[in-house]
């Protein structure tokens, strides 16, 4: 089993890596491999909103290296930690913007795997990020995973996250939780619920 834990942080080794390493460390000592996923600190492209995903059913027709990256790691992973530091009570417009085309591009890898976020603030707007990104896990039937509170932890620098001692025990719990639904999935190996024809309608009488 392996869990994809993404840092949607412009900073590599900053307040979101820190957070979501001890996360990644809670999985492994459970027997869960784990991947800390960069989305880098160069410009994003964002969703046009051109439906050619949809059409052609080959991805987004942005097939740049972030994307397709992305893509081909949650192909191959089990469950999916984001996690976000807070810019003005959000997420980063970065992390959004590939957030939002490889989940409708891509949403067949996405589907019933479990998920969580994480995210981190200097003083507030926690709980409004950590409320935006569970957006993305609930609209595509992915099971959320929680943990002793809500899951973010607060600094303006890893070592003032490291002392944040709440917020690391709620990275840990949560680490433990994925990681026992995980292994619980996987000894239950039941089929997964079958799906009815999608419905669309617009508010247009």
């Amino acid at each position: 089993m392996k869990v994809l834990l993404v840092n949607g942080s412009p900073h590599r080794e900053g307040c979101i890596h820190t957070s979501l390493s001890e996360v990644a460390g809670a999985l492994e000592r459970n027997g869960v491999e784990t991947e800390i996923f960069w989305i880098g600190n160069r410009p994003v492209q964002g969703c046009i909103g051109c439906w050619r995903c949809q059409e052609k059913g080959d991805g987004c027709v942005f097939k740049d290296k972030l994307y397709t990256d992305f893509v081909e790691k949650i192909k191959n992973a089990d469950a999916l930690v984001v996690g976000a530091p807070v810019y003005y009570a959000g997420p980063p417009g970065a992390l959004c913007a590939i957030l939002d085309r490889v989940c409708f591009s891509a949403s067949q890898y996405f589907v019933h795997k479990p998920a969580a976020c994480v995210v981190n603030c200097r003083r507030g707007g926690a709980s409004a990020t950590f409320d935006r990104l569970n957006k993305y896990f609930t609209i595509l039937q992915m099971p959320v995973v929680s943990s002793q509170y809500w899951n973010s932890t607060h600094g303006f620098t890893p070592e003032e996250v490291r002392r944040d001692l709440e917020g690391m025990q709620t990275m840990r719990t949560l680490g433990n939780n994925m990681a026992h639904l995980l292994n619980s999935l996987e000894k239950a190996a039941l089929p997964l619920p079958e799906e009815e024809p999608r419905v669309a309608t617009n508010f247009i009488s």
